[in-house]
């Protein structure tokens, strides 16, 4: 049964005619995708710290807005989230998942980095994949000057940056830096999927599956691409040593079977991956708050696996 406050969102939105995002340009759909979290939104929890830094990597300027929680010192040595907002790799930014970055923040005590990556079509695919992995080197290199503990620095992401920050996870294993924890939120893992929960829930629950097509299509140049690991993680040709995982999915999203399909896939190469699916859910949940009390039990459970995983 799909959650009834669900239920409720997804006829607000037909009755008050919310066009769909593969209806409107990018720039349109980046525009309403960020107004929209006024509605749908709880109020920002308060930080003792909310500042942006300006990086230059891959040779432009990327934003990375940096969160400390309440009751730290400002030299108090800290576990760290870099955080890659959702948004299919078209839409998003760091406006748009403050919300979340803060109440993730609070809520493990952890320092949150969270990153104004590239996106498509202005910057195809692998930009946004360079711009996390970099933005994570970033971090882990300045962790000092950061105040954060270099060997206790997560990654995580909801939906595209699921995407990336499995690809992250995949791109530095067995180098000097890697990620202490994953932390992936209903992830997209697989372009251009044909999963059985593509197709019962490509249609009304809000995300489609046209508008994952058209998300993919601005990203990749070509759909051969769909079979590198940096835009398809499922498909990296070995899931072993990378770090622990916490895969969070929704029941109602066309994403949920490739999410729990990578859990699986850490879980078979020996790897510590835990799996919760949200049955009654809807794509985008969690940084719903303001219309949907599980919402705040999701983000509960990410800032406990953080605690526990970053101790």
């Amino acid at each position: 049964m799909l959650d009834p406050q669900a239920q409720t969102l997804l006829r607000l939105m037909i009755e008050r005619g919310i066009p769909a995002l593969n209806a409107q340009t990018p720039v349109e759909a980046r525009q309403a995708y960020l107004m929209r979290k006024g509605f749908t939104q709880p109020e920002p929890p308060v930080v003792s710290r909310c500042h942006d830094h300006l990086v230059a990597m891959n040779g432009v300027q990327i934003k990375i807005r940096e969160y400390r929680p309440l009751d730290v010192a400002a030299t108090d040595v800290l576990p760290a989230l870099v955080y890659f907002h959702g948004g299919g790799w078209v839409i998003g930014d760091v406006d748009t998942h403050d919300v979340l970055s803060r109440q993730l923040c609070v809520a493990s005590a952890c320092a949150v980095f969270s990153v104004d990556y590239r996106l498509a079509p202005e910057h195809v695919f692998p930009a946004a994949y360079d711009d996390a992995l970099a933005a994570f080197q970033w971090v882990a290199a300045n962790a000092l000057s950061l105040h954060v503990d270099a060997k206790r620095i997560a990654v995580g992401g909801d939906s595209a940056g699921g995407n990336l920050a499995a690809a992250v996870c995949l791109g530095t294993r067995g180098g000097e830096r890697q990620p202490a924890f994953q932390l992936l939120i209903y992830p997209a893992t697989l372009m251009y999927p044909d999963t059985q929960s593509y197709r019962d829930n490509g249609e009304g629950y809000a995300l489609t599956a046209d508008i994952m097509d058209w998300f993919m299509d601005h990203y990749l140049p070509s759909r051969d691409l769909a079979h590198d690991w940096r835009a398809s993680p499922l498909k990296a040709d070995s899931h072993a040593d990378l770090p622990p995982a916490l895969v969070l999915t929704a029941g109602f999203d066309p994403l949920r079977d490739e999410g729990r399909l990578y859990a699986d896939a850490l879980s078979a190469a020996g790897g510590s991956a835990e799996y919760i699916c949200f049955e009654r859910q809807i794509h985008g949940f969690i940084t719903m708050g303001r219309v949907m009390r599980e919402a705040h039990t999701g983000v509960a459970v990410c800032a406990d696996a953080l605690k526990r995983y970053l101790s």
